[in-house]
């Protein structure tokens, strides 16, 4: 890759930086935001300024050891003392006030991404278009991850680095001219001609930590894509733990536990795989950076030693010169000791700025026009929809349902029939067209959500459980035949878990008695449900829909529901598969 290339990149990614970060300090929280910000800069210099006093007490202090100056030695224990506290407290206030910065800002981001996420249905919509419409690189895996990790290490990292590099800064700025001023001229003669090197001590310290700097690079470059690479690999192997714990149940019962432990298995050796080369890198930045510091210690002395022999300098000039020439060799040394976190750091960054596209991505307005009704009827114009593979399912289809009617939907399983019910709910995002809803309408999903919560207000859900009171709940779980449950309405319970199937689908039908709809769109609701039961309950629903003056469409392929429709929409094979797999019949 040319060094333009890479310059580029690293333009792009302090750019996307820079707008992950900005939005805090511009948010309703920006004053508080910008004087802890403002507090830490100046604790940070305050810092700098005590090491700078400390090194010239080294001169004193030193000094007065050589001179055998008992009086000067207690006067210079008695300033570091005073000096000493003071660096305590700034240290104890940059630490406290750094840690608020910190939490305050993830605090903030995690609100204002869990909002982004969930509005608009963008959650659904990323798991849809993920690998259809973004780059591999930007597939917003594991969002969970992004929100409650990333989010975490990103602010914390950023925090600190930018903090350290700011003391790395000020440090140089502070203790350049004390060197330059220390290390006097270097004299050498060349070709029988003599020069000088005034500050050689400082150019020697550049010098130094350039070097370490390039082969730090060239050694821990790896890291970077490692590291990105080692958090996408924890996300999936904790991923597929969350699986195997939601459907326990079903792998019980197929004695899946060899395919689960097996495919666990894999996963934590890819993250092991990872790891083990994450390690490897490490170990060769680490074995440089230890040479590179624990020569650093003596380079000084050695290079200091023949001036202090020659008597051209004291004890305390001396240890004032290796002072300075530390303080400047560590503050052009950050990038050497935060090459690790710098590469964590990036990692986490670049996952974050992918999740961000991502988001925009899926928060873009969708093609199909999706508003509310005034309750006469369902209005469907020019709609096509599209899979996340990017073939048509549905081309140019126009749909109408009124007051009193009642529609089976039925076709071969794959033909869109849940995608449809989808669109016609305003939530699928590869869709066009124009869809009037009436607005007191309500779909049954196939597999329906419960909250981990009191059964009032898995039942309520979303709407709070304090709407309802006591006997309405109570009532809309009997006419849901749901009797069992009537008395455990302030049982906190994973509900989605504990119930069968069959009353996970009269649960949700116990929403629908409690919130009475007019217009009902059901897909396959009672598929889990004996043929008894089926009946008595679609009869109710059919009772709930007319009382309202709406209508009821259904996904379903039992002949037992089709008796309770008029009207039978049929999905089939279309004769042109060019312009759409399917084709709606209306019967």
């Amino acid at each position: 890759m040319s060094l333009l290339k890479k310059a580029a990149e690293f333009k792009t990614f302090l750019v996307r930086t820079w707008a992950l970060s900005l939005p805090y300090f511009k948010s309703e929280e920006k004053w508080k935001a910008r004087a802890l910000l403002a507090s830490i800069i100046g604790l940070n210099l305050g810092f700098v300024y005590t090491l700078v006093l400390f090194n010239e007490w080294n001169r004193f202090f030193y000094d007065a050891l050589q001179e055998k100056n008992y009086p000067v030695f207690l006067e210079q224990l008695l300033r570091y003392t005073v000096l000493a506290f003071i660096y305590i407290i700034i240290a104890v206030y940059k630490f406290y006030l750094t840690q608020q910065l910190e939490i305050r800002w993830r605090a903030w981001m995690t609100r204002h991404y869990v909002k982004r996420w969930l509005g608009h249905q963008v959650y659904y919509h990323l798991e849809l278009t993920r690998y259809a419409q973004l780059a591999p690189d930007q597939s917003p895996d594991n969002p969970d991850q992004r929100v409650q990790e990333d989010l975490n290490l990103f602010t914390t990292r950023t925090v600190s680095l930018s903090m350290e590099l700011l003391n790395a800064v000020v440090t140089f700025i502070s203790f350049v001219g004390i060197l330059w001023a220390l290390s006097g001229e270097f004299t050498f003669n060349w070709g029988g001609t003599e020069f000088a090197i005034p500050g050689f001590m400082l150019w020697v310290a550049i010098l130094y930590c350039a070097v370490g700097t390039v082969l730090t690079h060239y050694v821990g470059r790896k890291l970077i894509p490692l590291n990105y690479e080692q958090q996408r690999r924890e996300a999936d192997f904790r991923h597929h733990l969350v699986r195997v714990r939601e459907y326990s149940e079903a792998i019980a019962l197929d004695r899946g536990e060899a395919v689960e432990n097996q495919q666990l298995k894999l996963r934590f050796d890819h993250v092991l795989r990872n790891y083990l080369q994450l390690i490897d890198a490490k170990k060769r930045l680490t074995m440089f950076t230890s040479t590179f510091y624990q020569a650093s210690s003596v380079f000084p002395f050695l290079v200091a030693a023949p001036r202090f022999f020659s008597g051209a300098i004291q004890l305390g000039a001396m240890m004032q010169i290796a002072s300075a020439f530390s303080r400047v060799q560590d503050s052009l040394s950050w990038f050497i000791d935060n090459y690790d976190n710098l590469a964590a750091w990036r990692a986490t960054t670049d996952r974050l700025t992918h999740f961000e596209a991502a988001i925009v991505a899926a928060s873009r307005p969708a093609k199909l026009h999706h508003e509310p009704g005034n309750g006469s009827g369902l209005q469907v114009s020019n709609l096509s929809l599209d899979l996340p593979t990017g073939s048509r399912l549905l081309a140019h289809t126009a749909l109408q349902v009124r007051a009193g009617d009642s529609i089976l939907l039925r076709g071969p399983s794959g033909s869109g029939k849940s995608t449809l019910f989808r669109a016609l709910a305003g939530i699928w995002p590869l869709a066009s067209g124009h869809v009037t809803l009436p607005a007191s309408s309500m779909f049954i999903p196939q597999h329906p959500y419960f909250p981990n919560a009191s059964l009032r207000d898995a039942l309520a859900y979303p709407e709070a459980a304090g709407n309802y009171d006591e006997e309405t709940l109570k009532q809309a779980l009997r006419e849901a035949l749901l009797p069992q449950l009537v008395d455990q309405l302030d049982v906190i319970d994973a509900w989605g878990q504990k119930l069968s199937g069959g009353e996970l689908q009269r649960l949700a039908l116990a929403r629908v008695f409690l919130k009475k709809p007019a217009w009902i769109f059901a897909d396959e609701a009672t598929s889990a449900l004996d043929e008894e039961a089926e009946k008595t309950l679609y009869r109710k629903l059919i009772e709930l829909v007319k009382a309202g003056n709406g209508a009821i469409v259904s996904i379903a392929h039992r002949q037992t529901v089709a008796a309770f429709h008029d009207h039978t929409w049929t999905l089939e094979k279309s004769s042109d598969e060019s312009v759409a797999r399917f084709e709606l019949k209306q019967a």
